[in-house]
């Protein structure tokens, strides 16, 4: 059971003295009672000191989420070549000593795994767009003038948002007071519905900046490549970068006339052109994800800040990344609303003289919900309250998605892909959304829709030799471990079911995977099998039942759900690896 909001508050108290840092500038310290020196614990640790004349807030990836969840950080992130031990590629122990963070606090369940279960009875559920509105207003407050920048991922997650079109985040997203975006999964609503949005809901109101979408036939960009707004007079770029790889991740025909990539020539471009444009501060609305963010900011000059997102990663401080011109900020703020990211600058001649940044973790145990935007939400979910609050099975596990090969909700599906369609292999994609579910919590079908509210969720089954199955992990493994950022999708890799297999990340492409067994026996290159999958990017398949259905069956049949069996490679040259616990 978690905590009262007194009780939390009396608990927030006692931590900051242990060490519970949601703002350095509270942090007590831990000498003998009546010491004057030392620092008084804040009554409310999202006060946080003014600093400068621009702020900006930040969130990102929050997956359609309007309401606290539970989520779990991952074990496994591991990072490759001139990436390993590097931010954000660091799990668990190696966080918190990277960051003095102390074991046992907030800070530690926020932004790290390490006793998930009991660390998220305690502390409660994150995020929920009422009590984001309460935070986002109340730092509005402290810093007049600041933007609020939503880096995508944010029409899609969620039954509503597919039941819906994607229209009860938009008008979340109003109701929050976004100012700026930039896209990723919005684009699996189809061209026609994006355009809809930014020119009908969004006129006027908040502006949708990508510069990297251009028109296929006329070589022209879709959307504005950045925005110019004054804060405190202080003219600030806003370029927006949308994920590249649309076309490639999801599902080509929904965007057909539509062209992404990195583009950091035009990235250099359009920075170039907000300067002559008058803009002080420049600041990048990412989508790349943080690595190829950290590469970007090393070629592309100009940039003060790049606030990215895409691989759901809680940057607790900026990366400083040094390049021709001088030098940018990374940062990236997680996911599923569970942190508001604030950045200050301090502009002096024309020029950023300082910062200060925060992530601030959103606790709903800690924010009250704001009124307006609870009635919103209650409203939206009206509709489906009966079929999303259905009670399916409960499990012994907590069940999760984030990690770099599998997680335990991700092997239940792979599991009801197997059963249902009566195959001895399945393949999940690797998305990094989706919600936690505790143990002995019941898995509702809205924990489901959770994983598998997308508009192409198809399930199939198809014939694939030995020999296409490592093609397809070995294809999967070199976006996710390729030793260039700029050929990473960022997302994990493909779950699998039934296959049990060796797997190097370290390796060239082609020779990552290796000891590939299916029902103990060698896979045969040259012999045919059932394999189960879903999300198919392809324009036509089988007019078969949609992934949460299958699920949502194969959960009614079992009721009860012991240990999770997880489906794990055995990994060889990651001894040593910061991103794995």
């Amino acid at each position: 059971m978690s905590l009262t909001r007194r009780e939390f508050m009396q608990m927030l108290a006692a931590a900051s003295v242990a060490g519970f840092s949601l703002n350095n500038a509270f942090a007590a310290d831990a000498s003998k009672e009546g010491d004057k020196t030392a620092v008084k614990a804040p009554s409310n640790p999202y006060e946080l000191p003014a600093f400068g004349n621009v702020s900006l807030m930040h969130y990102t990836d929050c997956h359609a989420q309007l309401l606290p969840i539970y989520f779990r950080e991952p074990n496994v992130n591991l990072g490759i070549g001139s990436m390993k031990g590097a931010v954000p590629h660091l799990v668990g122990e190696h966080f918190l000593k990277k960051y003095g963070i102390g074991a046992g606090t907030m800070d530690a369940h926020a932004f790290t795994y390490i006793d998930y279960v009991e660390a998220a009875k305690k502390y409660g559920k994150v995020g929920g767009f009422a009590h984001l509105k309460t935070l986002v207003d109340q730092v509005r407050a402290q810093r007049p003038g600041s933007l609020l920048l939503d880096g995508g991922d944010t029409w899609q997650g969620s039954w509503t948002a597919l039941k819906t079109n994607a229209q009860d985040m938009v008008d979340a997203q109003l109701a929050l007071g976004v100012d700026v975006m930039t896209p990723h999964w919005e684009m699996t609503f189809g061209a026609d519905r994006v355009k809809e949005i930014v020119e009908k809901d969004f006129a006027g109101k908040i502006d949708f900046v990508a510069q990297n979408v251009f028109s296929n036939d006329f070589d022209e960009r879709v959307f504005e490549p950045f925005v110019i707004k004054e804060i405190n007079g202080v003219p600030v770029a806003i370029i927006g970068q949308a994920f590249p790889y649309v076309p490639v991740a999801n599902p080509k025909h929904m965007v057909a006339d539509w062209s992404f990539g990195i583009r950091d020539d035009d990235m250099q471009q359009a920075v170039d052109d907000a300067r002559s444009k008058g803009a002080k501060v420049v600041i990048m609305l990412s989508h790349n994800g943080m690595d190829v963010d950290l590469k970007m900011a090393s070629k592309v000059t100009g940039i003060d800040a790049i606030m990215g997102g895409h691989t759901h990663d809680g940057v607790f401080q900026p990366v400083v990344v040094e390049n021709a011109g001088g030098k940018t900020l990374v940062t990236n703020a997680g996911s599923n609303g569970k942190f508001l990211g604030v950045l200050d600058l301090d502009v002096k001649d024309g020029k950023v003289a300082d910062f200060r940044y925060k992530l601030l973790p959103v606790f709903s145990n800690l924010l009250e919900a704001n009124k307006d935007m609870q009635t919103l939400i209650d409203k939206i979910r009206e509709p489906y309250k009966k079929e999303l609050a259905e009670e399916l099975a409960v499990c012994d596990d907590v069940l999760y998605r984030r990690g770099n090969f599998n997680g335990t909700f991700d092997q239940l599906i792979c599991d009801a892909l197997m059963q249902e369609l009566d195959a001895p292999m399945a393949f999940s994609p690797g998305f990094r959304w989706g919600t936690s579910v505790l143990p002995g919590q019941p898995i509702t079908f809205e924990h489901v829709a959770d994983q598998t509210a997308i508009t192409y969720g198809t399930v199939t089954r198809n014939e694939m030799t030995g020999e296409t199955v490592k093609n397809i992990l070995e294809d999967v493994a070199d976006n996710l471990f390729n030793a260039d950022p700029y050929y990473q999708q960022g997302g994990d890799m493909v779950r699998v079911g039934g296959l049990k297999f060796t797997f190097d990340p370290t390796a060239k492409m082609g020779e990552r995977v290796s000891d590939m067994m299916l029902d103990g026996k060698p896979l045969d290159a040259k012999k045919t099998y059932p394999v189960a999958g879903w999300a198919s990017v392809q324009e036509e398949v089988p007019k078969n039942k949609q992934i949460w259905e299958v699920v949502a069956d194969y959960l009614r049949d079992k009721k009860t759900i012991g240990k999770i069996e997880l489906n794990t490679p055995k990994l060889k040259n990651v001894d040593g690896n910061e991103g794995l616990a």
